[in-house]
């Protein structure tokens, strides 16, 4: 795979305008689903350099809104851009950081890692056709797990998600009755269930729903203490989320300029991929406004400070080391 700094040279912004040395702090705004690692590494820029980042954790919908309306120094999305709507907006995107999305399960009894699920049973569970947690389809997974005659209860995000863009993209691509029916989008129909905002609210709806299953970017699950399952992936293996099994989703992936970058990376082939693994991308002006605003978020992305946090990062992996 090619370096990342490679692909942040491909965007081509730094290096066609000439920009002011000043210190400014920088606006952000978008998914959730890399906020956890955003924060983080914000704490260490402000240590290296003085300068601060305010990044709003709205989801991929509104960090794409917010970077067309041009109210911030860069847009973050799950939800990779196609070329056209780049073009259009003069807009570049780079995938920064990759993780995992997790289901997560309250339901007495059972651990983190406890239960095992596939792409087939999950999408049967969000168009409400399997409905209790004893289901046969799902005790045909669980051999020895002890499941209640209990209700199912799936929590969906209601907001505009690039996390739901990476679920509904997996599930249609393991299930033809989902991509006939539901489709993949930061946003969709769901048949049943309940709607939290943000991977927090998400997160705070399967925490006191007995019988909930929700999905949630690891850090999410990891920091809610949340019951998260194994999925068995594209070649059959029961994997976990870890950073190892996301990194493995992005093991093939090509990072292909003419597209924008825009790979997505679930369903991915392999014995220790996670099967609903995926990018977030950050988006900014290749001829911005504010010039050195546009260059202090680059900076930001590329401060070698950052770099170690990067790589020991729990929740999300650096595409390259």
């Amino acid at each position: 795979m090619k370096h990342m700094k490679t692909i942040l040279a491909a965007g081509a912004i730094a290096a066609a305008i000439a920009y002011p040395a000043i210190a400014i702090d920088i606006s952000g705004a978008g998914a959730t689903f890399p906020y956890p690692i955003y924060a983080k590494w914000a704490d260490a820029y402000k240590k290296a350099t003085g300068v601060g980042l305010n990044y709003q954790s709205i989801g991929s919908g509104g960090g794409i809104k917010q970077i067309t309306a041009k109210t911030v120094d860069f847009g973050a999305s799950d939800m990779p851009l196609k070329p056209a709507d780049l073009e259009k907006e003069g807009l570049t995107q780079f995938p920064m950081v990759m993780g995992g999305v997790v289901p997560v399960v309250n339901i007495e009894g059972i651990k983190p890692g406890q239960l095992k699920l596939d792409g087939k049973v999950i999408s049967d569970i969000y168009l409400g056709k399997v409905t209790k947690w004893n289901d046969p389809a799902i005790a045909s997974l669980n051999s020895g797990v002890k499941l209640p005659d209990q209700a199912i209860a799936p929590v969906y995000r209601s907001d505009g998600s690039g996390t739901t863009f990476i679920f509904t993209h997996y599930l249609s691509e393991v299930s033809p009755e989902w991509k006939e029916k539901i489709g993949e989008n930061t946003s969709v129909q769901f048949p049943t269930g309940l709607g939290g905002k943000g991977n927090e609210g998400v997160s705070a709806m399967a925490s006191r729903t007995s019988g909930a299953i929700g999905y949630v970017e690891y850090a999410y699950a990891k920091q809610n203490k949340l019951a998260y399952t194994k999925m068995a992936n594209k070649d059959g293996k029961t994997v976990s989320p870890v950073a190892a099994s996301f990194g493995a989703a992005a093991a093939g992936a090509t990072w292909d300029p003419a597209n924008g970058f825009g790979t997505v990376l679930t369903d991915q082939a392999g014995a220790d991929t996670w099967p609903i693994a995926g990018a977030t991308f950050v988006l900014v002006y290749k001829q911005p406004q504010d010039q050195a605003a546009t260059k202090e978020a680059l900076k930001f992305f590329e401060h070698p400070s950052l770099f170690v946090r990067r790589r020991a990062a729990y929740a999300l992996v650096r595409f390259v080391r």
